[in-house]
C-alpha cells in the first residue's frame, strides 16, 4: 500500500511547515489528490491516522479534495473530463488528446494549527 509511504510524507511536511511558522500542534492538513494520481482516497484517510501517531499531528484530521481529471483538444478547442490513459479520446471530434490538463495532482494546500 503506497498510501502510507505517501501519508508518512505528508505528516512530515505538514509537521515542518507547522514548526517553521511557530505551531506546535496541527488541527487539519488539505491536500488535493487528482483521479488518476494512483491514490485511493479512503486508504489515505487510512494511512494517515497510522502515520501520524506520536507525532505533532497526532489529533490531526486529513481534508482530501479530488481533482477530476481534465484533458484538451487541440483540434477542437474543446476540453473534457478523462478516463485512465494513455489516451484521452475527446467525446466531440472522436479524437485522442495527450494533453492532461488535471487529474495528477498530489500537493498539501493548508495546515492548519
Amino acid at each position: 500500500m503506497h498510501e502510507l509511504s505517501i501519508a508518512t510524507a505528508i505528516v512530515e511536511q505538514a509537521g515542518e511547515i507547522a514548526r517553521a511558522d511557530g505551531a506546535g500542534g496541527v488541527s487539519s492538513v488539505t491536500v488535493r489528490v487528482g483521479e488518476l494520481a494512483g491514490v485511493v482516497p479512503d486508504a489515505l484517510h487510512f494511512a494517515f491516522e497510522v502515520a501520524r501517531d506520536g507525532t505533532a499531528l497526532a489529533a490531526a484530521r486529513l481534508v482530501v479534495e479530488q481533482v477530476p481529471g481534465r484533458a484538451w483538444c487541440g483540434e477542437c478547442a474543446e476540453e473534457f473530463a478523462v478516463g485512465m490513459p494513455p489516451f484521452f479520446w475527446c467525446p466531440r471530434c472522436d479524437r485522442p488528446s495527450r494533453e492532461l490538463r488535471s487529474g495528477r495532482e498530489l500537493e498539501i494546500t493548508g495546515v492548519q494549527s
